[in-house]
């Protein structure tokens, strides 16, 4: 078996869903009058979900010791999802889903290509190469095509 295909596959299920969301959180926007609201409900619901995925999982507790030596940037996630979860509720509905996606991909991917390049939080060394950039210019290109065209 293929794993590399399966993580592949998952991984777009995972930017479909992304786009999915921002739809659905801009939608209630609309609907609430409230972006802050909106990112309030949603994250609600992602706290749900994490905790019945607790219950029924049941995986085991960290330890103290581990939980304050874990790094700083370790503890980002949270604060950076619920921004994406705001921008999403925010923007969506302004910019269309097509145009906020394209953007949100757009800055993921600069965003990566330095954190490999510096392998900055954690992350192994992935130097800059030409196709890296070459790649990074296509997708900002269609971003621009997308926003634009």
């Amino acid at each position: 078996m293929n794993w590399n295909i399966i993580y592949a596959l998952l991984a777009a299920g995972a930017g479909a869903s992304i786009a999915m969301q921002a739809s659905a959180n801009g939608a209630f926007r609309r609907h609430l009058d409230d972006h802050w609201w909106a990112a309030f409900f949603s994250i609600c619901g992602t706290f749900i979900t994490a905790v019945v995925g607790m219950i029924v999982l049941r995986p085991t507790m960290p330890s103290a010791e581990t939980l304050r030596s874990t790094q700083w940037w370790n503890w980002i996630g949270g604060p950076l999802g619920a921004m994406i979860v705001l921008a999403g509720a925010a923007l969506t509905t302004r910019l269309g889903a097509a145009p906020f996606i394209a953007l949100v991909v757009g800055g993921q991917l600069l965003s990566s290509v330095l954190l490999d390049h510096f392998a900055l939080l954690g992350l192994p060394e992935q130097p800059i190469t030409p196709g890296r950039v070459l790649g990074a210019v296509f997708v900002v290109a269609g971003v621009v095509c997308i926003k634009y065209l």
